[in-house]
């Protein structure tokens, strides 16, 4: 049990979820620090924090990084295929289950969170405890962020468009290519000079991302706390949500496993697979619903599936990799 609680401690699940559910409980006991009618700029604030926690990637990812993962490419087509094609038509599948206005939001919400890339730190921190293809896992979660700044809104244009009739697809990427895209190409530009400064302070800048995502968690469920877009919805409703979202990625990773065995695929390479294939970015969910629902009430609702699927896929992913890690010892062991 003590090694299952360091595995997830090491992924951030501990201390970081606490911290945001205390910002949600935060949001309902005092909402108007976070709203659009207070003097304070928080949301304004969280957009400038997104665009400096992506120049810290940009400036981590070296351009022999990404040339060295170029090679592998029926890897990356699955992992990719499952982030951003399987993961969206599972959701499109179970549509017709929400039925009414309220239900049809909580849906949408879930389909955003099916639109989302793979995240980055813990795919390869679960890759490189189950012994699997680490470059590639940088490479593949690297990639699938910035991937994610076009297929996202796309996705979302197409039911956002059929809900409202207005989707200003190009407006929307041009802003994300702005927080994301721009500040990580400078980063990459700058790796040279400033990389190693960037790897010694990883920890220090860790926290900065994540007061960032507090940030952001705090504005947007302050919106929707204020509007009593919550009022509808009861204690079942989130256990309810939570079982689908564990459901869910059992789904991927059992699917991506089948995959990658059919393609006779190494070991290692199977696990880079299913647990690069089965994640879903926290960090660009927030950034997302930034531009996707400015001045939304409902972006904290947009917001609760993938904070959901953040903690139990880290949960179900610590469990799993140490599994991998345990076989792959009694393998190595028997050789």
């Amino acid at each position: 049990m003590k090694k299952i609680i360091n595995i997830v401690g090491k992924a951030g699940l501990d201390g970081f979820l606490l911290a945001l559910i205390s910002m949600i409980g935060l949001a309902y006991v005092y909402p108007y620090p976070g709203m659009k009618s207070s003097p304070v700029p928080l949301g304004e604030i969280a957009t400038y924090g997104v665009s400096v926690i992506f120049f810290f990637y940009g400036l981590r990812l070296s351009p022999e990084k990404l040339k060295a993962g170029l090679t592998n490419w029926r890897l990356h087509t699955m992992i990719h295929f499952s982030t951003f094609v399987l993961f969206p038509l599972l959701a499109l599948t179970v549509r017709p289950l929400f039925k009414g206005s309220e239900n049809e939001l909580l849906w949408l919400s879930i389909f955003f969170l099916t639109t989302l890339p793979s995240t980055v730190s813990s795919s390869v921190v679960m890759v490189s405890i189950a012994n699997g293809n680490i470059p590639a896992a940088i490479f593949n979660a690297s990639i699938s962020s910035l991937m994610g700044v076009f297929i996202t809104p796309l996705w979302m244009g197409l039911v956002l468009d059929n809900a409202s009739g207005e989707y200003d697809l190009l407006g929307v990427v041009g802003k994300l290519s702005l927080q994301v895209i721009l500040p990580v190409g400078l980063g990459i530009l700058m790796n040279k000079s400033w990389g190693a400064f960037a790897e010694k302070y990883k920890k220090n800048i860790r926290y900065f991302d994540q007061f960032t995502i507090l940030l952001i968690v705090y504005t947007s469920f302050c919106e929707s706390f204020g509007e009593h877009l919550f009022s509808g919805f009861e204690l079942r409703d989130i256990l309810f949500l939570g079982a689908g979202m564990i459901t869910l990625f059992f789904a991927i990773y059992l699917l991506l496993s089948f995959f990658s065995r059919m393609l006779h695929f190494s070991r290692e390479d199977e696990i880079t697979a299913v647990f690069c294939g089965s994640k879903k970015s926290l960090i660009q969910g927030a950034v997302m619903s930034k531009v996707l629902f400015s001045g939304a009430s409902y972006a904290g609702v947009m917001l609760l599936p993938i904070m959901l699927y953040h903690a139990l896929q880290l949960i179900a992913a610590s469990v799993l990799a140490q599994r991998m890690a345990r076989k792959n010892r009694k393998i190595a062991d028997s050789e």
